[in-house]
């Protein structure tokens, strides 16, 4: 990942809204949420959510996808576990912070240290 679009996503997160956006975006998973159901939980009018849904997919943090007349929105988890990689990898040092892959479940498991 370049600097340049990690710095996008940690802009477009720094957000009050757009933070509780992603983070329910999250917990729908892979399959996502039309934005209706978005805005009736977040309590978000529907042109302030599409605002911030923009912003984050410009960043990379969000998919859409058209489902007949509804476009479903779903967090980019590909991207996210990138930008999480990045910063441990390229932001920290080993004995504070490591990845370890998990190739038997397919899986990465960050390790970080308890400092002093």
């Amino acid at each position: 990942m370049e600097v340049n679009n990690a710095l996008l996503a940690f802009a477009a997160l720094s957000q009050d809204t757009r933070l509780r956006v992603f983070r329910l975006l999250v917990e729908y998973g892979p399959d996502g949420a039309p934005a209706g159901i978005l805005s009736e939980a977040l309590a978000i009018p529907h042109n302030t959510l599409s605002f911030h849904l923009s912003h984050m997919s410009n960043a990379g943090l969000v998919l859409s996808q058209r489902k007949g007349r509804s476009i479903i929105y779903s967090a980019n988890f590909e991207f996210f576990a990138d930008l999480i990689r990045y910063m441990v990898k390229d932001c920290c040092r080993e004995d504070m912070a490591s990845i370890r892959d998990n190739k038997k479940k397919k899986c990465s498991i960050i390790e970080l240290s308890t400092c002093c």
